[in-house]
């Protein structure tokens, strides 16, 4: 665990009608970080997504959005890790996370996919989990029936603020995760606030 992350993936659901939704936490993520960075992305079909290049900390960063749905993100995450060489140790997964308050963000390595369907098919393609994953709570409707419309609709204005502050406040620790200090930046960014 002692090599830092090289390859960050928002995960979503491409699409205009997807663009604000719960379940597309990951994307904002990444389309904010790279506008923090002054990058762009484009099309890499060989990816299954859209990509581009940054620096954070001083060391080269991919970012990947896959083009694929959620629930057949694997596909690219492999296909990236392959191209670049990358180890599933290096990489970050961000998604939305049910079982978290809008706006509350964690950082784990390793671990199940929780029902999230990206993770799912990603640990379906590569046979584990041993990859980052930053969570975006995106909060719980309160039934298990409301779930699908709860992550597939644009939260509400308080909502939305909160995860576009946990957002922030991941983005602050991605220096310390890229050079390798994953204690450190959990550490930091759980006891934000």
């Amino acid at each position: 665990m002692k090599a830092g992350v090289r390859l960050i993936v928002g995960l979503g659901n491409p699409g205009p009608e997807y663009a604000m939704t719960r379940h597309n936490a990951g994307f904002w993520f990444a389309d904010i970080l790279a506008d923090r960075l002054g990058a762009r992305f484009s099309l890499d079909g060989k990816l299954h997504g859209e990509s581009t290049r940054v620096d954070i900390g001083g060391e080269p960063v991919r970012l990947l959005k896959p083009a694929t749905f959620m629930n057949l993100s694997g596909r690219a995450v492999n296909a990236a890790l392959k191209f670049w060489k990358f180890e599933p140790e290096s990489a970050l997964l961000v998604h939305d996370e049910l079982d978290l308050p809008a706006g509350t963000v964690r950082l784990k390595f390793d671990g199940g996919h929780g029902g999230q369907n990206g993770l799912r098919d990603t640990m379906q393609h590569l046979g584990h989990g041993r990859f980052w994953r930053l969570r975006i709570g995106i909060g719980h409707p309160g039934q298990r029936d409301k779930v699908t419309p709860w992550v597939l609709s644009r939260p509400g204005k308080d909502d939305e603020a909160a995860m576009l502050r946990g957002i922030d406040e991941a983005i602050d620790v991605l220096p310390q995760l890229v050079a390798g200090d994953g204690e450190a930046a959990m550490k930091r960014l759980h006891t934000v606030g």
